[in-house]
């Protein structure tokens, strides 16, 4: 049950994102994509307090309710920034924005030490809500898969780290440009 919620409040925060920015480029209504982009943050809770009341009917806290602590601290954490990506790509394709840019060199590294950040913030918030949920419920039998989940934030945490530290160390390269015409023979 909790896993089939986890997928809808995935799919239901890109649909929320993709049709406010389609409300904004395409429609041309910013108010309507301000309501809609406000749905987003709106998922998480609905994802949290389900969760709550699952374990405090007297379920048995599975892999998917950490699985959802997870999706909620990396939801904060990176939701702004994933909106701010989309919202990029919807602004060049429908509104003649600047096309993204590709970051390379210091500029990457510098962006992937902010995702270590991220990650790290969205492993604390993870960790405080399973801590939360585990003192709750006060019952070590039922909530003993929550604890493993603790191994995994660290695993995900340190595989951030050295994701950012490889880019420190071996910056990425420029990309080559590419023209936006062929020349003619």
């Amino acid at each position: 049950m909790i896993l089939g919620i986890i997928i809808a409040c995935e799919i239901g925060f890109w649909v929320a994102i993709l049709c406010g920015l389609a409300a904004r480029y395409i429609l041309g209504s910013r108010r309507l994509s301000a309501a809609l982009l406000l749905c987003a943050p709106l998922i998480d809770v609905v994802l949290l307090v389900t969760v709550a009341l699952h374990l405090s009917t007297g379920a048995t806290a599975s892999w998917h309710h950490g699985l959802a602590a997870l999706y909620i601290g990396f939801s904060i954490t990176y939701g702004h920034r994933m909106i701010t990506w989309a919202d990029t790509r919807f602004a060049h394709r429908f509104a003649d924005g600047p096309a993204p840019v590709k970051l390379s060199g210091a500029q990457y590294t510098q962006r992937c030490w902010g995702d270590f950040l991220r990650t790290v913030g969205s492993a604390v918030i993870a960790a405080g809500i399973l801590a939360v949920i585990t003192w709750w419920i006060d019952d070590p039998g039922r909530t003993g898969a929550l604890t493993g989940w603790n191994g995994i934030l660290g695993i995900i945490v340190a595989a951030e780290f050295i994701w950012a530290l490889s880019y420190t160390i071996w910056p990425r390269r420029p990309f080559p440009s590419i023209p936006r015409s062929l020349p003619t023979p």
